[in-house]
């Protein structure tokens, strides 16, 4: 086994978890479809039918929870964000428009922010399958973000918005909870004021209760 990037525990397993998921999952529209918004010139939404006829690719890779956890050797297969983004999102921009962050969204209305070096990344999957199989409710059906160099809450699960962005936008989070701007595993970056050593007992603390409330989610979604 591979070692750990700092203050990660490996578990077995991988769970369902955060913070919003004592709900069930969000229902998967009909016909699911991921929508341009944005800095693009006119917004407009791509089926995930054509998401899905992109070149392809697989990784495996480790999943690290904010909180401290790590899955490791999760199979994941999609599409690179980099593909999507120079065939879709990229001639669909102003032309001489320079684009530094992208926001991405899910039904569940979980958003994450990125850079766009850190989106670019070689594996930067939406990911479509984990495991061989179709991605479930409690991993991100339909789709989902998957950035295995940052923590987890930057992979938005049920991924239906995509905006690229021309400025870093507004933080709105409060000082207590802040997220890291770019949340990079090995660099520790969890807390957007605080050093990620000095806060890691304090996430701990929420593991247990948090994965019970999402278990509850789990539960409630499949009666």
């Amino acid at each position: 086994m591979g070692r750990l990037p700092p203050g990660q525990r490996r578990i077995e397993g991988f769970p369902r978890f955060g913070s919003h998921l004592s709900r069930p999952a969000p229902v998967v529209p009909d016909d699911p479809v991921i929508e341009l918004r944005g800095a693009v010139t006119e917004e407009f939404d791509l089926p995930l039918a054509a998401l899905a006829a992109l070149p392809r690719t697989e990784i495996t890779a480790d999943f690290h929870c904010v909180a401290g956890w790590t899955a490791t050797d999760l199979r994941w297969e999609g599409v690179s964000f980099a593909t999507l983004y120079r065939a879709v999102i990229e001639p669909a921009l102003p032309p001489g428009t320079t684009i530094t962050h992208v926001r991405c969204r899910g039904l569940d209305g979980w958003e994450s922010v990125v850079t766009i070096d850190d989106a670019m990344a070689d594996d930067v999957l939406i990911a479509l399958n984990l495991g061989g199989r179709p991605l479930d409710s409690d991993h991100g059906a339909p789709v989902r973000l998957v950035s295995p160099g940052q923590y987890g809450y930057i992979s938005v699960k049920h991924l239906s918005r995509i905006e690229p962005l021309a400025t870093a936008p507004a933080n709105t989070e409060g000082p207590l909870l802040r997220s890291h701007p770019r949340a990079r595993v090995w660099a520790e970056e969890r807390h957007g004021l605080v050093p990620g050593r000095v806060v890691r007992p304090f996430y701990r603390l929420f593991i247990r209760p948090i994965r019970i409330l999402s278990a509850r989610g789990g539960i409630t979604r499949r009666r």
